[in-house]
């Protein structure tokens, strides 16, 4: 799958730095961006399922919960 992605309001030294940077790897300026994001995104480790169940459990621990079972209760009775 490919897809396009278009980034707005960069500033032209960084515009400038990028196009140098592909001139000293034989690239255009597109090549050079989709490198420098490859790059980036492939030395990010993704999270396991248990590191963000672990941490949305410590973003909700003192709200209130509601079991499930009194929420499918209530639903079946508005019917």
């Amino acid at each position: 799958m490919s897809g396009n992605l278009h980034v707005r309001n960069l500033g032209d030294d960084l515009i400038a730095k990028l196009k140098r940077r592909a001139a000293r790897h034989g690239r255009s300026a597109e090549a050079e961006h989709r490198e420098i994001l490859r790059q980036a995104l492939s030395a990010e480790v993704e999270p396991s399922f248990e590191t963000l169940a672990a941490e949305l459990r410590k973003l909700t621990r003192r709200r209130k919960q509601t079991p499930s079972e009194v929420l499918l209760r209530e639903a079946r009775s508005e019917q």
